[in-house]
């Protein structure tokens, strides 16, 4: 099974190069266009997921500015309610 596979492997590409020599210009112009637009397509997904890596680390920053935040706020409340406890009242 696994030789089977191997030899798909290797003939399917060298069937296609044989392919290509038959092929008219028009043809290999177009698989020629088909190439080039897959490597383009295959960049630009490149960059999306550089971009939703960016977006992601930039959110987590901010979930961890926002929980810092409410930390503080926390602080402060509890800052408040021991100070008002220890103040007489007037």
């Amino acid at each position: 099974m696994q030789s089977a596979k191997r030899a798909l492997v290797i003939l399917v590409p060298m069937l296609a190069l044989g392919a290509c020599t038959r092929l008219s210009d028009e043809d290999r112009a177009l698989l020629t266009s088909a190439s080039q637009n897959a490597q383009a397509a295959s960049q630009q997904a490149a960059q999306a997921a550089a971009i939703a890596q960016q977006a992601l680390d930039a959110s987590r920053a901010a979930q961890a500015s926002a929980a810092q935040a409410a930390s503080h706020a926390n602080d402060a409340d509890e800052k408040a309610k021991s100070t008002s406890e220890r103040s007489p009242p007037k």
